[in-house]
């Protein structure tokens, strides 16, 4: 759940909590937030039954279901906000979408695993991880797009940046290799969807943002 890593940033206003909902366009951004969650939660449910590997932060909750009494819906919930609590030394500030972030898509994926089957044939398996990828995009560049602050784990890779200086291709290669590692460690499905995922997710999202951008009135 890491999309806007490899996106423009040219259109995105640095705003806070309230500056946010008082940018404007509010019933389309909320109604775009949500669709976005909504599909993002959707799109890791098909990339999971599909069974090919995952993404390196999903990688990891599926290792942590490995040990735990817990859906994988649930594991989402839950790391959401354990990465929350490291945005306190980096000073940032949650917005809605970064709360509704931590909530919808874990609830989403879990309702997706209750109703849409593992398949067998594995073109169909193949068909679900394409998919999952896809679709995985769109809904990325929808709740981003929609201004309202970025992801957990999207900010914990942003605040990391600001407050080390250092590149973000370097936090963020060293966080998703760490994740992935320990995802790995800890029985996590790694394959090749892990490897389409992480060749398209970027280019696919540096497509899509410009055209689902909201352009906020302080802009």
């Amino acid at each position: 759940m890491t999309a806007t890593s490899d996106a423009p940033p040219r259109q995105l206003a640095p705003l806070n909590p309230i500056q946010q909902l008082k940018a404007g366009h509010l019933p389309r951004r909320l109604v775009q937030l949500y669709v976005g969650l909504t599909l993002y939660g959707a799109s890791m449910g098909l990339m999971i039954q599909g069974n090919l590997g995952l993404d390196p932060w999903d990688v990891f909750h599926s290792g942590i279901t490995k040990h735990l009494p817990l859906s994988f819906g649930t594991v989402v919930i839950a790391m959401s906000f354990v990465v929350l609590l490291a945005w306190i030394p980096l000073r940032q500030w949650p917005g809605l979408g970064t709360i509704s972030n931590a909530i919808v898509i874990g609830l989403v994926t879990d309702l997706t695993l209750a109703t849409v089957d593992r398949p067998d044939a594995l073109w169909l398996r193949i068909v679900f991880m394409l998919s999952g990828v896809v679709l995985n995009a769109l809904a990325g560049a929808l709740y981003i797009g929609a201004q309202f602050g970025p992801g957990p784990r999207d900010g914990l890779m942003t605040g990391l940046v600001r407050r080390t200086g250092l590149s973000v291709r370097l936090v963020r290669t060293s966080l998703e290799l760490t994740v992935l590692a320990t995802g790995f460690l800890l029985g996590g499905s790694i394959g090749v969807g892990t490897v389409v995922y992480a060749l398209s997710i970027g280019p696919l999202v540096h497509i899509l943002l410009p055209i689902f951008t909201v352009r906020l009135k302080r802009e």
